[in-house]
């Protein structure tokens, strides 16, 4: 196994020694683990896609404004 060095705000490293019975390195592990597995399947949905990146971004700004309306922080 490789080692991967992760750098944190000392407040973070404060909070992270408040709880010693935690490894935190497992945490990280898994949190990587997920974030690949979610971008394995986006990768796998998106590979035959047509849309651009310009495009992707329209549709989120999209996105973002109904959503802002929708939940009463814009008119």
């Amino acid at each position: 196994m490789t080692s991967l060095t992760l750098s944190v705000t000392e407040e973070l490293r404060k909070k992270m020694d408040e709880h010693p019975e935690i490894n935190w390195s497992e945490v990280a592990r898994q949190a990587i683990i997920l974030k690949i597995t979610l971008l394995e399947k986006m990768n796998k949905l998106l590979k035959n896609s047509k849309l651009t990146e310009k495009d992707t971004i329209k549709i989120g700004r999209k996105v973002n404004a109904g959503m802002a309306k929708k939940m009463g922080f814009t008119k």
